[in-house]
């Protein structure tokens, strides 16, 4: 195994981590109106990832490997996103469901078109 890989293995726990933050300290409860933290983590997460793609080989492939598949794949998740839409459907609130549902994908693909950009920006400098 090579250690890069472990070292993405270890980022992908910080992520996990990360992510738990953000969500419980934005999303107070399980019962909560909206699941705003993880759409937060999802959107962020998008757009660093873009960021770090953008960047292209201004950057070390280990570094890429360790941002992208180890920290920002342990921070972002759509499982979470699935889970909470269900969650949100079997409480008959349908409008935060599919706003849940949808809001998360354009916002996430906006976030990660903003985040290329910008990597693709930076590279240039």
């Amino acid at each position: 195994m090579s250690p890069w890989l472990l070292v993405a293995a270890l980022a992908g726990g910080v992520g996990a981590g990360l992510r738990y933050v953000v969500d419980r300290r934005l999303t107070p409860g399980r019962g909560a109106r909206f699941p705003v933290g993880i759409l937060v983590v999802n959107v962020s997460g998008s757009f660093v990832l873009g960021v770090v793609t953008g960047l292209g080989s201004a950057i070390a492939p280990e570094l890429s490997l360790v941002l992208g598949l180890g920290l920002l794949g342990g921070y972002t998740t759509f499982s979470t996103v699935s889970v909470e839409t269900v969650l949100l459907a079997q409480r008959r609130r349908w409008r935060d469901a599919a706003l849940n549902l949808f809001g998360t994908l354009v916002l996430a693909a906006v976030g990660a078109g903003l985040g290329l950009w910008l990597g693709a920006v930076l590279a240039r400098v």
